[in-house]
């Protein structure tokens, strides 16, 4: 149990140090909150949300596989190479293009509800 309640603990301390050194997390944080009290307020069906949820957190998933990658490339290639920068670009790419699907996701179920609400 004790091995258990470590690992939390380690993932917690992953979470945090992610959010507290990438600026790009906070944006996708400060992004999700107002998604979220957006589709709340709209009255969205529980599918909806669900399918908002995966969204975000794919995208937060990203965020945080791409931070873990940059940290092991700059640790085993400290000085400048051609693949420790392919591979850096790639792992942000990744996140852009998650973060570009959340964009999609948004305006296709956020945009109509909120459109009928302002005619």
């Amino acid at each position: 149990m004790l091995r258990l309640m470590r690992s939390f603990q380690w993932a917690i301390c992953g979470i945090g140090y992610t959010i507290r050194t990438q600026l790009n997390m906070k944006i996708h944080l400060l992004a999700a909150v107002l998604v979220i009290a957006v589709s709340l307020f709209l009255k969205m069906p529980p599918g909806e949300l669900a399918m908002l949820s995966i969204t975000i957190f794919m995208v937060l998933a990203a965020e945080m596989f791409n931070t873990a990658l940059e940290t092991v490339v700059d640790l085993v290639s400290p000085e400048r190479h051609a693949l420790a920068r392919i591979a850096k670009d790639v792992a942000a790419g990744a996140v852009l293009v998650t973060a570009l699907n959340a964009l999609v996701v948004a305006y296709l179920l956020i945009w109509p509800r909120f459109w009928d609400l302002v005619r």
